[in-house]
């Protein structure tokens, strides 16, 4: 099982980025969930957004609503998070991760599969 983010970058604020994250994870008959987290630095990794394979469900984290969309293409096992109106506490290493449930969870620790992460970077 292997997840690979892209797509980071440095933006100014107000600026936008997309990030995908690619790979095989399971079976395509599974319920799986795939989440977006994020962590800068001295602080916890958050949840930041996530969506079942389930039943379509979501959650973003209340800072990323109306900014961030979460997308996924289960046929070719990517999904992405467009980020737009970035501003510099959005400064952090994204990180995409998987779990085997029906149901988001923004809770970490449910969350099996880890990929390596992808730095953004908002500054002007």
């Amino acid at each position: 099982v292997q997840l690979v983010e892209s797509g980071g970058g440095l933006v100014q604020p107000g600026g936008s980025l997309r990030l995908s994250c690619t790979g095989s994870v399971f079976p395509a008959e599974d319920d799986y969930i795939i989440g977006w987290f994020r962590q800068a630095p001295g602080k916890e990794r958050e949840g930041v957004s996530c969506v079942s394979r389930h039943d379509g469900g979501y959650y973003y984290l209340d800072s990323a609503k109306g900014r961030f969309s979460i997308s996924a293409d289960y046929a070719h096992n990517i999904v992405v998070l467009q980020m737009k109106g970035l501003k510099p506490e959005d400064t952090a290493v994204y990180y995409c991760a998987a779990a085997r449930r029906s149901f988001c969870t923004q809770d970490r620790s449910f969350y099996n599969y880890w990929g390596q992460g992808t730095q953004v970077t908002v500054s002007s």
